[in-house]
């Protein structure tokens, strides 16, 4: 799977699962909501495998700058609120950092 895929479908399958677990507990929901939030965490770690990095800390730490981006998105678009400057500007950090990590040159 290309890697442009890998990480919005982590970032996605995390967000969800964890928001699974935020509604039941702080939103009240049912406890109906932890199985499908379960099963989008097993789907995130499984993503994680698939980032072609020669070193987990590696793929995982670029995936955070991802993580970060998606979860403004999550909130602009599920929680409905809009990000603010400071949100996009360290939102764009984020992701140039993550570019650093995952295609910086090695030695």
């Amino acid at each position: 799977m290309k890697l442009a895929l890998v990480y919005p479908l982590a970032a996605l399958a995390e967000i969800g699962g964890c928001f699974a677990f935020w509604a039941w507990l702080k939103l009240d929901r049912s406890p109906g909501w932890l199985v499908p939030g379960v099963l989008s965490l097993i789907a995130f770690a499984w993503l994680l495998t698939l980032v072609p990095a020669e070193t987990a800390g590696r793929a995982f730490a670029a995936y955070g700058g991802v993580y970060i981006v998606a979860s403004l998105v999550w909130m602009a678009l599920v929680e409905k609120t809009t990000p603010d400057r400071w949100d996009l500007i360290g939102g764009a950090v984020c992701l140039i950092g993550a570019g650093v990590i995952l295609f910086g040159p090695r030695a």
